[in-house]
């Protein structure tokens, strides 16, 4: 029964008819009244897991979240889909922050933001043992522990929540941890008995892509230019260069801000809120910028310089598509940048400065790598996508490879004949049959690997190594001083026959050579943003501006890509859009129905008939379709592509495609075969199983086909599908 409330509170409140993976499983536990630790990636539906419990339980959830203007997105976004939520910390002045805590006390509120400097502050136990709390919720958990990419000493002391309120559960979440730093959040916050949801840190809908540093400012207008009303940020090592770079881009007419903390309070705050208004699209920020912002439709982040470590990179370019649509992401890379950086951590003179300097090299190595990016990426964080992702400028643009398995193989070997003991660098002396005093101190002479790879250079056994960390074969412990150890995939290449496909050295140099010779430009992908989709994305301006809010809190670009795509006509059809909760459809509803009808009427789509669920067997005439339907069917009858038609008729693709949608599911002659590959086919065919339908929503379907597919083409392949059925 609590979960059925779940649910229509997911729906109530956010317009999602179902949880993503692993969200319901989480919720569960926290009606148990147990601890977990959640693991998600940007955009992966973390919030949801202590929100809808809030939303659900008697009494509050209190929610520790490092930033102030995180704070206040989420609040804003909360309250806009109805919800009772506040926060807590320096910028409410006496009287507001005494309201909120008469308000948290009174049970007037049902999600209580607050910082961790203000829950560890003496005045404010006493409200936690006084009000009715349901919930505790640790956001950025990874900020507790040293080995975490971005620890702060007063998440240390928060040990007490759980020491002072045993019974409350505890929710600790993050979107980067690796091993150790997920065991350390469990010992610092003292959880008790935690269950640990791991999902998959993958974001398909980001495509990844390493370019070399030359000619950066070039690249970046070329970039910039191809998505002329995209929302982006560009993120610089230094703050001279976010100055630097604003002014270059202001100089050739795209509206562009700077951003970092030398900047004064009122002009940093003004530039954010721009930002999120969408009246500076494109900001070039240190890394002081982004954690705080909860902005759903930025579309593509770009990293001028190299990151310090990979937890940092992979929570930066998730600030962008977090509303689940396609989005871009671009890193420049340069022997300096590392130099530079290795200088930075050298001089901090910090604890853990080894630790650091570890992370940075594995920073260099996927910049470096040729194997598809994102499996380097999830196998950092202990995750084998078991495939190639189709969504990276390796896997567009791949190596040529040879079959390394034997190469694989002997590494291996001498890893598990090591016992996992040594570092990559004693691991190359024993396959090299190295005669280095420490190898006859530890006996590793008489090893059967020793020797067993003397025909490969010291630098050759680097590269290939290197690739076998990336692609998830050897992992690096770090709290064991980096040494290599094995992985569940290192059994199947041992033990099963895996095959491993490596790039030689000589390739290395040759792509390097050629990618500093030419500058790849990145092609603009298509999907539903068509002529519906900009009027859309209009309107949602105007509302938003009337409202005082951002646009993306109106409604996200995920949420017009499927309006434009399934074009509804009244208010059900509308609310069975993702992301159209209760408020919003009171609120917005009707004016955005206004602007798909009169798209509809102007563009000649005809109303959708109505759903016969068992019609009756007579076979009837087949109308003819209306005027603009029956030109774009002789066109499509005479040879032409949907692009073609496009310009021969002055409309968009998307508006071709709906035209192709509705003359297929009113009977129409359409081959398919024409329009999607019998890959897409089978891709929609997969992504069925599983689905609630017929009829089925689009959107789940195209999120499980990875982005790849447009929801036109999904609609089509449908009306497809559906007609050979009743063929049978």
């Amino acid at each position: 029964m609590k979960l059925t409330e779940a649910r229509a509170a997911l729906k109530k409140y956010f317009g999602y008819d179902q949880f993503r993976p692993m969200q319901a499983e989480i919720i569960e536990r926290v009606y148990c009244g147990k601890d977990a630790l959640v693991l998600m990636p940007t955009g992966g539906g973390k919030s949801v897991c202590f929100q809808i419990p809030a939303l659900t339980m008697e009494g509050a959830c209190v929610v520790v979240s490092p930033l102030i203007a995180l704070m206040k997105d989420q609040v804003e976004g909360l309250r806009a889909n109805g919800v009772r939520a506040a926060f807590l910390n320096s910028s409410l002045d006496g009287t507001a922050a005494r309201q909120t805590e008469d308000d948290f006390y009174s049970g007037r509120i049902d999600l209580l933001y607050v910082s961790p400097e203000k829950v560890v502050s003496q005045n404010f136990l006493p409200l936690l043992q006084r009000a009715k709390i349901s919930l505790f919720a640790i956001d950025e958990a990874h900020c507790i522990s040293a080995w975490g990419h971005d620890f702060r000493p007063e998440y240390a002391q928060l040990r007490f929540l759980k020491q002072q309120f045993p019974a409350i559960p505890m929710i600790a979440l993050t979107a980067t941890a690796d091993k150790v730093t997920r065991r350390d959040i469990i010992e610092q916050l003292a959880l008790q008995d935690p269950e640990t949801f791991i999902s998959s840190f993958d974001r398909p809908n980001i495509s990844l892509e390493v370019r070399p540093g030359q000619k950066r400012i070039e690249q970046i207008l070329n970039f910039i230019k191809q998505r002329p009303v995209q929302s982006g940020i560009v993120y610089c090592l230094s703050r001279k260069s976010t100055e630097e770079l604003a002014v270059k881009l202001m100089g050739k007419g795209i509206r562009a801000a700077c951003y970092h903390a030398g900047m004064s309070d009122s002009d940093r705050s003004r530039i954010q809120e721009d930002f999120i208004n969408d009246k500076t699209p494109v900001i070039c920020a240190t890394v002081a910028f982004g954690m705080g912002i909860d902005k759903s439709n930025v579309r593509w982040v770009i990293h001028y310089n190299l990151p310090k470590n990979i937890e940092s990179y992979y929570q930066e370019i998730g600030r962008a598509g977090r509303d689940g649509a396609k989005a871009d992401a671009l890193l420049f890379y340069s022997y300096s940048d590392v130099a530079v950086l290795q200088d930075i951590i050298s001089k901090n003179e910090s604890e853990n400065t080894e630790i650091q300097l570890a992370k940075l090299e594995r920073m260099k190595q996927y910049a470096e790598a040729l194997a598809c990016r994102r499996r380097i990426l999830l196998s950092y964080f202990s995750e084998d996508l078991g495939h190639n992702c189709g969504n990276c400028d390796v896997c567009s643009n791949p190596p040529q490879f040879f079959d390394g398995s034997v190469i694989a193989q002997k590494a291996l070997s001498a890893v598990y004949r090591m016992r996992e003991e040594s570092g990559i660098g004693m691991l190359i002396d024993v396959l090299r049959g190295s005669g280095k005093k420490e190898i006859f101190e530890k006996g590793y002479q008489d090893l059967k690997t020793y020797g067993a790879g003397r025909d490969i250079g010291y630098g050759e056994w680097q590269h290939y190594l290197h690739q076998l960390i990336n692609l998830g074969y050897i992992e690096l412990a770090p709290d064991r001083h980096h040494v290599a150890c094995l992985t569940p995939a290192s059994h199947r290449v041992l033990f099963e026959g895996e095959k491993v496909a490596l790039v030689r050295m000589a390739t290395v140099r040759e792509r390097m050579d050629a990618e500093q010779a030419k500058v790849k430009v990145t092609k603009e992908r298509q999907r539903s943003r068509g002529e519906l989709f900009e009027e859309l994305r209009q309107l949602r301006l105007r509302l938003s501006q009337k409202q005082g809010i951002p646009p993306y809190l109106v409604f996200s670009d995920a949420t017009l890509e499927e309006m434009a795509a399934a074009i509804p006509r009244d208010e059900w059809d509308l609310q069975d859009i993702s992301g159209v909760g209760e408020k919003k459809m009171q609120q917005f509803g009707v004016e955005f129905l206004k602007v798909i009808n009169d798209y509809a009427r102007r563009t000649g789509i005809p109303d959708k008939p109505a759903v016969v669920r068992n019609p009756p067997p007579v076979k009837m005439p087949k109308p003819k379709p209306p005027a603009t339907l029956q030109v774009t069917l002789e066109f499509f009858q005479e040879g032409a592509k949907p692009e073609l038609i496009a310009r021969e008729r002055n409309l968009s693709v998307g508006t071709i495609y709906e035209h192709l949608a509705q003359l297929i599911e009113s009977g129409e002659d359409i081959p398919i075969r024409r329009l999607a590959t019998s890959g897409e086919i089978q891709m929609v065919k997969s992504a069925l199983r599983g689905l609630e339908g017929p009829p089925y929503r689009l959107k789940p379907i195209y999120d499980a086909c990875g982005g790849q597919i447009r929801m036109q083409l999904i609609r089509m392949i449908l009306a497809h599908l559906e007609e050979k059925k009743a063929e049978k």
